[in-house]
């Protein structure tokens, strides 16, 4: 059992530690202060839902379909790019930029419509949460607490994030600091969107 639990939260940590899509729209909501507990709350419970599906056997189903794969592909790339954009011209446009942003903050809703979006439009996440963390779970002596492991690694990651990026955000208050964070934002989002568009989806961890 605590075998199981262990491999779960190191497998998942090590896939969700490596900064995405996901992991950079949080870190900037956080840094911006903007309902970013309610995203990390988001991205923890569609992680929860995807692991259990995956052991649940909808991977079987994205295997049995893979056009369902190509058209969150491409979905992904275009929402990657409009993401990808908007940080470009936040970073171009500077300090005073972000003010008025603060001003104008989003709503609620509109934030979790964002969060869900880049959350379930970067078909890695799939590949990921239904196929990979799934086949290893699998082969577990207890796959309930391996599901479990996985999703205490994710309520840890998204936590630290929220947390950490609000915590920092006086610090880096600097315009060239936040020019700096949103520029970086910008070429994460546009570095995944074209090798997704060029690349595909690299599926070769989940046929080994």
């Amino acid at each position: 059992m605590l075998q199981s639990y262990l491999t779960g939260l190191m497998v998942c940590g090590g896939i969700i530690i490596a900064i995405g899509a996901q992991n950079a729209y949080l870190l900037g909501q956080a840094f911006r202060r903007e309902h970013h507990w309610w995203s990390a709350v988001l991205c923890m419970s569609a992680d929860a839902l995807l692991f259990s599906a995956g052991m649940l056997g909808v991977s079987a189903a994205l295997v049995a379909f893979p056009s369902a794969l190509e058209v969150l592909r491409w979905a992904g790339v275009a929402f990657l790019l409009w993401l990808g954009a908007t940080a470009s011209m936040r970073a171009i446009r500077g300090r005073s930029a972000l003010a008025m942003e603060l001003d104008q903050r989003r709503s609620l809703g509109t934030v979790l419509l964002a969060t869900l979006a880049v959350t379930l439009l970067n078909p890695q996440v799939y590949l990921d949460t239904l196929l990979l963390i799934p086949s290893i779970g699998a082969q577990q002596s207890d796959p309930l607490f391996f599901v479990v492991g996985a999703t205490s690694a994710s309520v840890v990651w998204f936590t630290l994030l929220a947390w950490g990026g609000s915590a920092l955000a006086p610090v880096l208050a600097r315009p060239m600091a936040w020019r700096t964070i949103d520029g970086v934002i910008a070429v994460m989002m546009l570095a995944i969107a074209l090798h997704l568009m060029f690349n595909g989806i690299d599926t070769g961890p989940v046929a080994a």
